[in-house]
């Protein structure tokens, strides 16, 4: 059993609460655990219990968020478009959901 602090299960319910607003987005389980981001029935992306954030872009897009440095290569799947965000504390919370919503725009488009 994992147990994490209450700061990041408030950084989690941010996270999901400021998505839900998005028009055609919903939670699920993650088949690895954690909360699963959908919209019109594909992934965004999802957010293990440790405050791992893993987004599925392009490989042109992951090296250009690469450059930004904020980022890293997924922590499972390194040479995809998968990327990994960790998520420590709130100050994270903004990044984290602007992936989100790059994520969100695609699948929009």
């Amino acid at each position: 059993m994992l147990i994490i602090g209450s700061e990041m299960l408030d950084c989690l319910d941010d996270i999901e609460t400021e998505v839900l607003l998005w028009k055609g987005t919903y939670t699920s389980l993650h088949k690895y655990g954690g909360i699963q981001f959908n919209c019109n029935g594909k992934e965004l992306g999802h957010i293990h219990s440790n405050g791992i954030l893993d987004i599925r872009f392009s490989k042109k897009t992951k090296t250009q968020l690469m450059i930004e440095g904020k980022i890293a290569h997924h922590h499972i799947f390194k040479d995809t478009g998968w990327i990994s965000f960790y998520i420590k504390g709130k100050e994270d919370n903004e990044y984290a959901i602007k992936l989100l919503k790059m994520a969100y725009s695609k699948r929009l488009s």
